[in-house]
């Protein structure tokens, strides 16, 4: 799930899996005798079993919401709990438990109402469950996920006006605060619940039946839930570490859902008529991190002339084997704010040359990063050594270990491969290109930048805000330290009877991985 914590894979999960999931593979896609009509006929139906397997975090896995880091985790956590707000297709945030939110002229003050909404045990939720989840995230003695996007809320300040309404009291404007309400692990829970692993209860769309971390997952249809029953009876997680594993457990019958396939494997199967694949438009940022704060990259003219040197399409064709488009040097294609206007850059191996003889650095060599950690990023770095030969620039490729990488990264060297789930532009520029950010990869620290963001988050006009965001990218695409090549595909296998599978909803956002309109045909 997050772009720092991509699992690896193992084959080992998927054995342990079905051993625990054999008895319940003759139900796995199977549903009741009613609507079978409806379900030939391609309509939604009711009932059966989705078993849908996952890259898993092995023994380790928990439950509580505000714990996980891997898709698996988040998965499970939206199948089971609510967020106030969750991201759209345009990585824009959409009202989920609040049903609607409003600030006052200095935008440091919101008034947030919450739906009628029950967890599953009946109760209310409220606004008391909403600032105890909340104070639980914020706690400074625990590592919860979302703890860094809440930073804005005072919530010593913060009170329950009502049952269902809340003021939020802010340290500061905070024009994108419906972006913290849909942060990243800011799942609401019942008010004093610690416990998640045995018998977690959450307001979302299914109920829990088992949980035997490493292995799998078992949750039910909840009849209740605000935003309508789901379709299927049960959806059950599977742990299949491997690629090749949950791509097999889907041919075989075994699985009827298997997330994060490669290109490869996408393009042998896709339109054989065995298995659907569905590809989720520019569900990851592909990149090459060049660090602003040491030389060659503190020199700006270094960095344009890398950015020259870069030809995308064959970056894209052979490092994602085509499953993606091209970048233009700036996070977030196709999303809220995107700067969109800005000329789509191109090789230009003698401007490049020119640049570095201007920065006296034309016979330069540099060490590019790269590990086994994420598909492509071998591939990627190979490819580009190539190219920056072209250009008199000598790159020496230093293969890393993967479980060590990310964090490696964060500080040393001076430039690696990087990639990003989506997340909104805002939150992109405020975790990563502050002068005080937590994962500042490219060391981007300046200022006059971080006073337009804070000028930007001042402004209650949308379209003004956004014309301070376009003046920060235009920056950023002249000078920044992120030479975004590509915005791969994410790639899901399903078996031909799934139906109902979102196909534009990048990882991370609200409709992927949502199993509540998903039905089995």
């Amino acid at each position: 799930m997050h772009h720092e914590r991509f699992p690896g894979l193992r084959r080992r999960g998927f054995l342990a899996a079905t051993s625990g999931a054999a008895a319940l593979a003759l139900v796995g896609c199977s549903g009741g005798t009613d609507d079978k009509a409806a379900g030939a006929s391609g309509s939604p139906r009711r009932g059966g079993r989705l078993r849908a397997a996952f890259a898993g975090g092995g023994a380790s896995e928990t439950l509580d919401p505000h714990l996980g880091n891997l898709f698996a985790d988040v998965a499970r956590s939206k199948a089971l709990f609510d967020k106030l707000a969750d991201y759209g297709a345009d990585l824009s945030a959409r009202p989920r438990l609040a049903e609607k939110w409003e600030s006052n002229k200095t935008l440091d003050r919101w008034q947030v109402t919450l739906r009628e909404a029950t967890f599953h045990d009946g109760s209310p939720v409220t606004a008391k469950d909403v600032l105890y989840s909340y104070r639980r995230i914020a706690d400074p003695e625990q590592a919860f996920r979302a703890k860094a996007s809440l930073e804005p809320i005072d919530l010593d300040a913060s009170r329950a006006t009502g049952a269902r309404s809340i003021e939020f009291v802010l340290k500061r404007p905070t024009a994108e605060f419906p972006n913290v309400l849909a942060a990243f692990g800011a799942y609401i829970v019942p008010e004093n619940a610690t416990e998640f692993d045995d018998k977690p209860i959450g307001s979302g769309p299914f109920r829990f039946v088992s949980f035997a971390p490493g292995r799998s997952a078992v949750f039910r249809r909840n009849d209740a839930y605000w935003d309508g029953a789901p379709l299927l009876d049960e959806v059950e997680f599977v742990v299949a570490d491997e690629e090749s594993a949950r791509v097999n457990a889907l041919l075989g019958g075994q699985v009827e859902y298997a997330h994060e396939l490669n290109p490869t494997t996408a393009r042998a199967h896709e339109g054989r008529g065995q298995i659907e694949i569905v590809r989720l438009r520019n569900g990851a940022m592909q990149a090459f991190c060049m660090k602003t704060d040491r030389a060659p990259f503190d020199d700006k003219r270094v960095r344009e002339a890398f950015f020259l040197i870069a030809d995308r399409k064959e970056l894209v064709d052979g490092a994602l084997s085509g499953a993606g488009e091209i970048g233009n040097d700036l996070f977030g294609k196709g999303y809220e704010y995107y700067a969109a206007d800005l000329p789509q850059r191109t090789q230009d191996l003698d401007r490049a040359r020119s640049l570095l003889e201007q920065a006296g650095a034309e016979k330069l060599k540099v060490s590019l990063d790269t590990s086994a950690v994420a598909a492509g990023f071998a591939e990627a770095a190979g490819i580009f050594r190539d190219q920056a030969a072209k250009a008199g620039v000598t790159i020496d490729v230093r293969m890393g270990g993967k479980d060590s990488y990310w964090s490696d990264i964060l500080d040393g060297g001076t430039l690696c491969c990087y990639r990003s789930g989506a997340m909104p532009i805002e939150s992109h520029i405020s975790q990563r290109l502050l002068t005080d950010s937590t994962t500042n990869a490219t060391k981007w620290q300046h200022k006059d930048f971080d006073g337009l963001y804070q000028q930007a988050q001042s402004i209650r006009d949308k379209a003004e805000r956004a014309a301070v965001y376009e003046r920060m990218q235009r920056r950023l695409y002249a000078e920044g330290g992120f030479l975004i090549w590509g915005f791969a595909d994410w790639i899901i296998g399903t078996a031909r009877t799934v139906k109902g599978v979102e196909t534009k909803a990048p990882a991370n956002t609200l409709d992927w991985a949502s199993f509540d309109k998903v039905w089995l045909a």
